[in-house]
């Protein structure tokens, strides 16, 4: 074929055009708009009436243009057919003077379209590894026939245009992915500010409403608050539940049990240290930086050293944090909650805790009472366990039956909520039926049951041995609390039942509750 070159000035233009076009499709991130970009400006660098971009998908084994010039409506066909398809196939460049009358001419795309295709010059678009992505087409030289010069200038603008889909496409993927990630980082987060307020502390008990109310009212401020009951009544949750409805929720919320830290490791931990202190020690944020405009929260803070707690209580005057062998202390915006199981007025006496830490962590006082004086609450939590973890494991348990309940009730759960969570649990695997039964809860809560039952030695009449009877499981009863609320010390016990030390180990050895 001979070519026909037009004047040097007017290549010298149209080279000019293609740097100016692979500028722009260089900086044009949005995919759509790109491919429109790229259709208009080949079809008038080659004075052509329009052009469309087939994009190749493999894993369906179709070639199709989501912007065609003139046309908005997405077109797709097997990309083994048409002069597109053979391009794929062939990976070469085909320019087909008359449409109608080639054989590899694909007519149907014309009916959807409305177009009528006189010529097409047609180029494989290659990425980076030269793969073929796609087919870029010209359609209809308003003037003649392409040209070789044409083909050229097609093939440049086809190698630019590649990568910059490529790219575009990536990005575009990224920046769907990224949007997913938000709304699932958002769901996320609705999801735990929802679980974390004070409506998941669970009861209907005078003293489960109170608590509720103060840390509503509590929430929104930022002065520190002091939790204070035996393990396993829901401290952390407690906790959790001021910061979530708190202004303070987008931020971190950090907890740090003080008893799990290493003596060694304390003020490392939760001042910081830099590098080099030691050998082999490398530069750590502390875990009150961490928390840093959020919420710390200090679990049995009455473990906590004296020297830590000096150095807390200076944090928490001054409002920064100083690292283990820093040179500058470093400001910092954090609202502070602490919990603890011990009593802090007889640690201070013991000089174990210091007065004046007591004092900055106690302004918002909340005590979570243990289970035992929750009783009425008992069948409440058990089902709300019973549903969540039946849903769990796929168990189809419907409820207690009669005795399980009332052995659940009166049960002295030293453990507490934590301690009752854990036994629904264990019931629900154990259960082999639509009721969890007596004889499927553990042994402690069972043998309890066993042990307060009422003898049947009473007749009707005999009302004297009945109350008798009714005392003494009372009195039983009275004694399992006390010991559990003084973790089996025996003269505080005493105490709280107003019994000498040694009335109480006489009623222990009556009643067989020496271990």
């Amino acid at each position: 074929m001979k070519v026909q070159l037009k004047s040097p000035h007017t290549v010298i233009d149209k080279f000019t055009s293609l740097l100016e076009i692979s500028r722009r499709i260089n900086s044009e991130k949005n995919f759509d708009e790109l491919l429109n970009i790229i259709a208009a400006e080949a079809a008038k660098l080659v004075d052509a009436e329009r052009a469309t971009i087939f994009l190749l998908d493999r894993e369906r084994g179709e070639l199709w243009a989501k912007i065609a010039l003139g046309v908005d409506d997405t077109i797709r066909f097997d990309a083994r057919l048409g002069i597109a398809g053979a391009v794929v196939i062939a990976g070469k460049t085909l320019a087909i003077e008359d449409a109608y009358k080639s054989p590899l001419f694909y007519p149907s795309v014309d009916s959807v379209t409305g177009y009528h295709t006189r010529n097409v010059l047609s180029v494989p678009l290659r990425n980076i590894k030269r793969e073929i992505i796609g087919v870029f087409q010209v359609l209809n030289k308003r003037e003649g026939k392409f040209l070789s010069e044409d083909e050229q200038f097609v093939e440049a603008l086809a190698a630019q245009a590649a990568i910059a889909l490529e790219n575009a496409r990536e990005l575009s993927n990224l920046e769907e992915r990224q949007q997913e990630l938000i709304e699932e980082n958002q769901g996320l987060r609705k999801e735990v500010e929802e679980r974390f307020t004070s409506k998941n502390i669970l009861g209907t008990n005078s003293k489960i409403n109170d608590i509720r109310a103060l840390i509503e009212r509590t929430a929104g401020t930022s002065v520190s608050v002091l939790i204070t009951g035996e393990n396993g009544t829901g401290k952390e949750l407690s906790a959790r539940a001021v910061h979530y409805m708190s202004p303070r929720r987008p931020k971190p919320f950090v907890a740090v049990n003080c008893a799990a830290l290493p003596e060694p490791l304390v003020e490392s931990e939760l001042f910081g240290i830099e590098k080099g202190v030691a050998t082999g020690v490398e530069r750590r944020v502390g875990r009150i930086e961490s928390a840093n405009g959020g919420t710390l929260f200090l679990d049995e803070i009455g473990d906590l050293s004296l020297s830590a707690q000096a150095k807390l209580l200076r944090v928490l005057q001054e409002r920064e944090v100083e690292w283990v062998g820093g040179r500058r202390p470093i400001p910092i915006d954090v609202r502070l909650l602490a919990a603890t199981n011990k009593d802090l007025k007889a640690e201070i006496a013991a000089g174990r805790f210091r007065q004046d830490l007591y004092f900055r962590l106690n302004v918002i006082h909340v005590h979570m009472p243990p289970l035992r004086e929750l009783r009425s609450d008992i069948p409440l939590l058990a089902m709300h366990f019973l549903r969540k973890y039946a849903r769990e494991i796929g168990r189809g348990v419907e409820s207690f039956s009669p005795e399980a309940m009332k052995a659940m009730t009166s049960y002295n759960w030293p453990g507490n909520v934590r301690q009752l969570e854990n036994e629904v649990k264990r019931a629900l695997v154990m259960a082999t039926g639509k009721h969890i039964r007596f004889e499927e809860l553990s042994d402690d809560l069972r043998e309890e049951q066993l042990a307060v039952q009422e003898p049947e030695g009473p007749t009707r009449g005999d009302s004297k041995a009945l109350l008798k009877d009714r005392v003494t499981t009372l009195e039983i009863q009275m004694i399992r609390d006390a010991m559990a609320q003084t973790n089996g010390d025996r003269r505080r016990a005493g105490k709280l039942l107003g019994l000498s030390h040694q009335g109480l180990l006489n009623k222990l050895k009556r009643y067989g509750l020496e271990k």
